[in-house]
């Protein structure tokens, strides 16, 4: 497919088998993106404990925030792009993409390279204990080295999606799932070279940088719309930067303030379950991966409306907009409203995939607090929906106050007063619901007032 036909199917074709032909390829690379981190995780508890998961959710934080970056300026890049290819301004295209890769670039290094120099104060701020910051240290040692693989992998495939070929962010993500799951037991068990979680952590760095030479190779090829020339990488545009990282801001918000929800969650752990930390936060490092492995296929879901949206907002197709949003919505809803059901059910045998020995102090409170922070994913549907519409349509700010209000707003402080007034880490899981019924209430009211503005546009 060329450029004039890509841009004649984000126009034209039925919104609905469009946003299936474009989001398909996003969901299925999300599940195998988390798929990857989900047998990561089990293979180490297999290798040696569930208190070895501690480690992986004692480093974890880093890994969130450099997610963040990617995310923030492979977003807030794809926007700039998406609405200048709706307007058929390929300087503007060509200087989007370029601006993007070197940012990501800068920052991720800049995060490697201060995280290195200062690894056991971060750890210890993270929530590490005596017991676990051994391990945690070895881990993100060997992740440092793919931070910058990682983030570009992140931009490329956001902008691959916004030029219409999803199929290519999907089989990039594919080949770094794939090779992971492929290579971990060689790294980390005996039969192998016998590495433990610094073989789990070498298989993702691997695998990383394998999956970043694939989608950009891909990028520089003749056929694609994102004109990437070596020689011209140089030419940044720096007052893109400011657009980039306003429209990707709200994203970076939320990803980021993920990694700051982790390092609270571990801190109030330690401090209200003396006996037995460790253990606990292992618990919530699988809860976080399975609400990564469950939830991320919404986020493909919106990851491929949002070039729908960005381009035909740029061509002023209001229509169209509106009748893929509404689409969208309800497919979000049934979605997370289902995966919140299956957790109900399963969460026992979810948590026993993580401990081979069958041990009840790990799988019995930890199927009890998956089940009750369960009990608010179908609300999220809007928190996700209208942060990704907005940050197609690049208003930032609005994108913003949506990102912020789960967990800064509403989470980390009703976390914080939940667990002292309880005196219990039952606090900790209250809160996941509390905010997500609340915030996503709030967003639904905003969605249904947004979509009745647009409707007026082309009535």
């Amino acid at each position: 497919m060329d450029k004039q036909e890509r841009s004649r199917m984000l126009g034209g074709m039925d919104v609905r088998k469009l946003l299936l032909k474009l989001a398909l390829p996003a969901i299925i690379a999300m599940m195998a993106n988390s798929l990857y981190n989900l047998i990561d995780t089990i293979f180490i508890s297999w290798a040696a404990d569930e208190y070895a998961i501690g480690a992986l959710a004692i480093a974890f934080p880093v890994q969130m925030l450099v997610l963040a970056i990617g995310i923030m300026i492979g977003i807030g890049s794809a926007s700039v792009f998406s609405r200048a290819y709706g307007r058929g301004d390929e300087e503007a295209m060509k200087r989007s993409v370029n601006t993007a890769i070197l940012l990501s670039l800068f920052l991720s290094v800049l995060i490697a390279l201060t995280t290195y120099l200062f690894i056991d104060e971060l750890l210890t701020f993270f929530g590490a204990t005596a017991g676990n910051i051994g391990p945690a240290k070895e881990y993100l040692t060997f992740i440092l080295v793919a931070l910058p693989p990682f983030s570009l992998s992140i931009v490329m495939n956001n902008l691959t999606r916004a030029e219409g070929r999803p199929n290519i962010a999907m089989i990039s993500l594919l080949i770094g799932a794939g090779l992971n799951i492929i290579i971990d037991p060689f790294l980390i068990f005996d039969f192998g070279f016998g590495l433990g979680i610094r073989g789990a952590a070498l298989a993702t760095a691997i695998s990383k940088t394998v999956s970043f030479i694939y989608v950009f190779n891909r990028a520089m090829q003749p056929e694609s719309a994102l004109v990437i020339r070596i020689r011209e990488l140089y030419k940044v545009d720096f007052s893109m930067i400011r657009e980039i990282t306003a429209v990707g801001m709200p994203t970076f918000v939320r990803n980021s303030l993920g990694a700051v929800l982790v390092i609270i969650v571990n801190n109030l752990i330690v401090a209200h379950v003396p006996d037995d930390p460790e253990m606990y936060i292992s618990i919530y490092g699988v809860i976080t991966r399975l609400i990564m492995f469950t939830l991320l296929p919404g986020f493909g879901l919106v990851q491929g409306l949002q070039p729908i949206v960005g381009f035909n907002f740029g061509a002023k197709f209001y229509e169209r907009l509106h009748r893929v949003i509404s689409f969208a919505s309800k497919l979000l809803f049934s979605y997370y409203l289902a995966v919140s059901a299956l957790v109900l059910v399963f969460a026992p045998q979810l948590f026993m995939l993580f401990s081979p020995e069958g041990n009840p102090d790990f799988i019995d409170p930890g199927a009890r607090a998956f089940r009750i922070v369960a009990l608010g994913f179908s609300m999220i549907t809007f928190q996700v929906l209208l942060s990704a519409v907005y940050q197609a349509m690049g208003y930032a700010f609005r994108a913003f106050l949506v990102a912020v209000s789960r967990q800064f707003v509403l989470f980390i402080p009703i976390s914080v007063i939940l667990t002292y007034l309880l005196q219990d880490i039952d606090g900790v899981w209250l809160a996941f619901v509390i905010s997500d019924l609340v915030a996503g209430g709030v967003s639904l009211l905003v969605h249904l007032y947004e979509m009745r503005v647009l409707k007026r546009r082309y009535a």
